[in-house]
């Protein structure tokens, strides 16, 4: 057991205990609660989900634009070269 916590169990318990109650004075004198970090967390990954698509519409529609002048010019230019 002491191989797996890397010291004796009892030791390990105070250690936590020790660190658990700093975090959570520090947590109390933000005002944060365990859902709100939970939260945060979720609302994090959703905004980079979103911010990701948000990508790939923005570079279709750069694209859509580039077409409406790039593919009209690459069928004149297409049509005159192929007259000579």
């Amino acid at each position: 057991m002491e191989r797996f916590l890397g010291d004796s169990p009892f030791r390990v318990l105070l250690k936590l205990l020790l660190v658990s109650l700093i975090v959570g004075m520090f947590m109390h004198s933000f005002g944060w609660y365990p859902l709100d970090v939970i939260y945060g967390i979720q609302r994090f990954f959703v905004g980079l989900w979103n911010m990701g698509f948000r990508a790939f519409d923005r570079l279709f529609g750069y694209i859509v634009l580039g077409a409406a002048i790039v593919v009209p010019a690459f069928v004149i230019i297409r049509i005159l070269n192929f007259r000579r």
